[in-house]
């Protein structure tokens, strides 16, 4: 593709829809590059998001595109972008399916993705009844037997969380034993129960979570899951460009989404660890905002610096 586009979007979750919807409105030359492997695909129910509380994701992605497709310079492509080579001002992205795309500016809307965790039956319940939000899925186990898979200092503050939806909830740290003594013992005044064996499996029926059986034989009888989960981002190429990346997998951003790079910014899940639709959406709006401006700050600067050369 020889035009050089204003934006390239690679991503097309919450925050890269977002910010096509923003950069369409402000007339931007806008490529949204996604291909189709959300995270959120397992789950059922988008919550949280006032207007889409309960909407399926793909639900959400449909409507979205539709609203979307007013704005004639925001095109999609289902593909995978595969590099990025360039500067800010001109940016080269090369795809799966070969093609090329030039763009003034780049937005990192990747997500996240889970690594794999060693728990048999996980994959089974993941997205119907074991969750890793209690904001997105709380509400839907509200008042019900749960097992909280969680270590270390987070066992401690999302026994607190959980607090809020149901005081029925058993703390399993799978293998670790990485709480101190002090947090134990606020834990046990709480009356919630700690074990630390390995899990051996989580059973279900349908989807719909059973019990959780421990390797020295203990079952934990419960309807629901949440547990902690290991996560990288969704892409490598923010790294390969030379974006500044947490050990936890974030891309480094400023207030308004500008990454280490000029001319890249991200946002979303891949720059935030709060992990929320909404959320994601509106920095992808903030981001959208961020690279408009900094569009027409260049083009008006160019303008004058046109009219000095004629």
């Amino acid at each position: 593709m020889n035009q050089l586009l204003d934006v390239l979007i690679i991503g097309g979750g919450p925050a890269g829809l977002n910010a096509a919807l923003v950069l369409g409105r402000a007339r931007k030359n806008v490529v949204v590059i996604d291909d189709e492997t959300p995270r959120n695909w397992v789950t059922r129910e988008t919550h949280g998001f006032v207007t889409r509380d309960g909407a399926s994701p793909r639900e959400f992605r449909k409507v979205a595109k539709e609203q979307i497709a007013v704005y004639p310079s925001v095109q999609f492509a289902s593909d995978t972008a595969t590099a990025v080579t360039g500067s800010d001002g001109d940016f080269v992205v090369k795809t799966t399916q070969g093609t090329s795309y030039r763009a003034k500016k780049i937005l990192f809307a990747v997500g996240k993705k889970d690594l794999p965790l060693d728990i048999n039956g996980l994959t089974e319940v993941y997205g119907k009844s074991a969750f890793v939000c209690p904001y997105c899925d709380g509400w839907e186990l509200k008042d019900q037997s749960l097992v909280i898979i969680v270590s270390g200092d987070k066992a401690l503050h999302m026994a607190k969380v959980i607090s809020g939806w149901t005081d029925r909830y058993t703390i399993c740290t799978n293998g670790s034993d990485s709480l101190t003594d002090e947090q134990r013992e606020e834990l046990e005044q709480h009356h919630v129960a700690v074990f630390d064996a390995p899990i051996q499996s989580i059973n279900s029926e349908e989807g719909m979570v059973k019990q959780v059986v421990l390797n020295d034989g203990t079952a934990i009888p419960c309807t629901g899951v949440f547990f902690q989960p290991k996560l990288f981002t969704g892409s490598e190429l923010p790294r390969a460009i030379g974006c500044e990346i947490t050990e936890s997998g974030t891309v480094i951003v400023d207030a308004s989404g500008k990454t280490s790079v000029a001319g890249v910014y991200s946002a979303g899940d891949a720059a935030s660890e709060m992990y929320q639709a909404i959320t994601a959406a509106s920095l992808g709006a903030l981001s959208a905002v961020s690279i408009n401006n900094e569009l027409n700050f260049e083009k008006w600067d160019e303008q004058v610096i046109s009219r000095l050369n004629e």
